[in-house]
């Protein structure tokens, strides 16, 4: 079965091209390495170094897609090359051979072929000088050291820039896509953290407005339906209000709004006057000292979101709102009545309790939300614990 050899590249071809026709010209003008008398020629004559020539020109089409194949073929032809009165193009290709095997060749080849060409060097320096006594031997490793070492030595730096820059653009591209998706997951947290505000901030003034418009479309008491009409007024001045803010903060490139839009635990009086006049029957118990003002920011949005999902989906009823601290914990509890509310219900999506759990998350503590039993019967408990040192703040 007949070896496919691998299919020259374009740059190797123009490379054997050129150290052939070169190697024809010094051949057509009669110009030889070593006179016809040295003892080393065996093969005297033009006609002999027509072979090593073609066959080292052969070896170049072969220099970067097989390496190795092109050198070993080279070390046959130079040592043909050697026994007749040789060619200095045919030197010259078989330099280029060596360097592009150390190279284009494997890992190992690379790392090998410098050091057998320098003990090659070595003992071609050491031995012709032991045993003719000459100074002149010494030019016999000279001649190897620059024919083989000194292309290998220099195949192997190339190599070693060229590995080099590869790993630095291959680290370039790594460090591109790791800020890539540091950029994303910033993106991504940072819009649902403005989908938590949006929702905690309108949701309880949108909810008490379909409510009160949906008793007021169904009660045919004029009373009854002014009364409405003011909370729903009321409502949509303090959501446009909410809204205006929050599109302040959004404007604000250095978000210096941050934190005068941010609220308080001392609104939470404001915020229960609001759903009591929204019809709940509220009580508040606030029991804590100084807290931290992400979790200031965190325990009002639970109560304003767990307020408003009183009104949508808690039948009538006390509702009781907890504040307290201890242990290192702001502990805060929202209950409401449980059960079939008997009226239509405001429709809701579930993205509030998501929103009071990812901020509880965020902090570091624990929430609960669900029916419970208790002695007045079936309640709806909303349960968070948020931690009070910086330490456990992540």
């Amino acid at each position: 079965m007949a070896v496919r050899l691998p299919r020259p590249r374009r740059f190797d071809a123009g490379v054997a091209l050129a150290g052939l026709l070169g190697g024809l010209l010094l051949w057509g003008i009669g110009l030889g390495t070593r006179p016809a008398d040295e003892p080393i020629v065996l093969f005297d004559g033009r006609w002999p170094l027509l072979a090593p020539l073609a066959l080292m020109a052969g070896c170049e089409l072969l220099r970067s897609a097989a390496p190795r194949t092109a050198l070993l073929t080279a070390v046959a032809a130079l040592a043909l090359d050697t026994v007749t009165q040789g060619s200095l193009v045919t030197v010259l290709m078989f330099t280029d051979v060596m360097y592009a095997a150390v190279l284009y060749g494997t890992a190992a080849t690379a790392r090998r072929i410098p050091w057998i060409t320098a003990l090659l060097s070595v003992a071609a320096t050491v031995v012709p000088f032991a045993v003719w006594r000459v100074p002149e031997a010494l030019l016999i490793g000279v001649a190897v050291g620059i024919v083989a070492f000194a292309p290998a030595a220099t195949g192997l730096i190339v190599r070693s820039h060229r590995e080099a820059a590869e790993s630095a653009r291959l680290r370039a591209e790594q460090t591109a896509l790791l800020a890539e998706m540091d950029r994303v997951q910033a993106v991504t947290a940072e819009r649902a953290r403005m989908a938590r505000e949006l929702h905690d901030m309108v949701a309880n003034h949108l909810s008490a407005i379909a409510i009160h418009s949906t008793a007021a479309l169904s009660l045919d008491d004029p009373a009854t339906t002014r009364r409405a009409l003011g909370v729903i007024r009321q409502n949509s001045v303090e959501g446009l209000a909410e809204m205006r803010r929050l599109i302040g903060i959004l404007r604000d490139a250095g978000g210096a709004a941050e934190p005068a839009a941010s609220p308080t635990l001392d609104g939470l009086g404001a915020l229960v006057d609001g759903a009591r006049a929204n019809g709940l029957d509220v009580t508040f118990e606030a029991r804590h000292g100084a807290v931290p003002a992400p979790v200031e920011l965190a325990a009002y949005r639970i109560v304003q979101e767990s307020l408003t999902n009183a009104l949508k989906h808690a039948v009538p009823g006390p509702v009781r709102v907890t504040l307290t601290s201890g242990g290192g914990l702001l502990n805060v509890t929202v209950t409401s009545p449980y059960g079939d509310r008997g009226t239509p219900l405001v429709p809701g999506s579930g993205a509030g309790l998501v929103g009071m759990r990812e901020r509880v998350a965020l902090l570091g503590g624990t929430f609960e939300a669900g029916p419970e039993a208790s002695a007045d019967g079936m309640i709806w408990a909303v349960r968070a614990a948020l931690p009070l040192t910086e330490g456990d703040l992540s």
